[in-house]
């Protein structure tokens, strides 16, 4: 399993920063107290473990079957409801939101293929990823693209309370398969998929799923 190149930075601080704590922890408790010093190192293995599975990129294959949008994200499925697109369709979507947790992968997927036509980032606050006005009031990255059939689906990557950067790869124009990659969140955050209101939805209210391989819907 790969790292993802966004946590570069931050796994070379990681790993320094823990062999100096562990150097740290032998040379002040060892002598003091053995169970101290194991306890703290245990402390320390776990924390390090958890940081480099954040940025783990697992093999993924996208069976790209016609007409069927695939999850964007691994994560967790809290929102389906019909609401008003206003960013940019101005029109009464589908919108299905996964919500990733610190555990999940935080790759960000296409979901079908298609071409790019519209990408904004937007500052904002850092409300708690599942609070309702998360979508339009929490700092955000909108992508919209156009599928091979012509229908345009709009993706938003949402910052969370704990989430402080959204990477979004997308460039108008350029064109991607169903499982390219577009985008990454930091430590915990949502997605917003908004669909044609006519699409079957696939997937309930606290379905699990894997990004790029869970169909989450399927175009008329």
């Amino acid at each position: 399993m790969k790292l993802h190149k966004e946590g570069t930075k931050i796994l070379v601080i990681t790993t320094i920063l823990t062999i100096l704590l562990s150097a740290g922890f032998y040379f002040g408790l060892a002598s003091i107290s053995i169970w101290l010093f194991a306890i703290l190192e245990l402390a320390l293995i776990i924390f390090v473990v958890l940081i480099f599975r954040f940025f783990r990129v697992p093999k993924r294959s996208c069976p790209n079957e016609e007409g069927v949008i695939y999850a964007p994200a691994d994560g967790k499925v809290v929102v389906i409801e019909d609401v008003e697109e206003n960013e940019h369709l101005k029109e009464k979507r589908t919108q299905v939101s996964i919500f990733m947790s610190p555990l999940n992968v935080h790759v960000n997927y296409y979901p079908i293929a298609g071409e790019v036509s519209y990408t904004k980032y937007h500052p904002g606050k850092f409300l708690v990823a599942w609070h309702p006005k998360s979508s339009t009031e929490n700092e955000r990255s909108t992508v919209g693209f156009k599928t091979k059939s012509g229908v345009e689906i709009i993706m938003r990557q949402i910052a969370g309370a704990v989430a402080r950067r959204i990477i979004t790869y997308s460039n108008v124009g350029e064109y991607f398969s169903g499982g390219d990659q577009f985008g990454f969140i930091k430590f915990g955050s949502r997605i917003d998929i908004f669909l044609p209101t006519d699409a079957e939805i696939l997937v309930n209210l606290e379905d699990k799923t894997v990004g790029s391989e869970t169909p989450i819907a399927r175009l008329k």
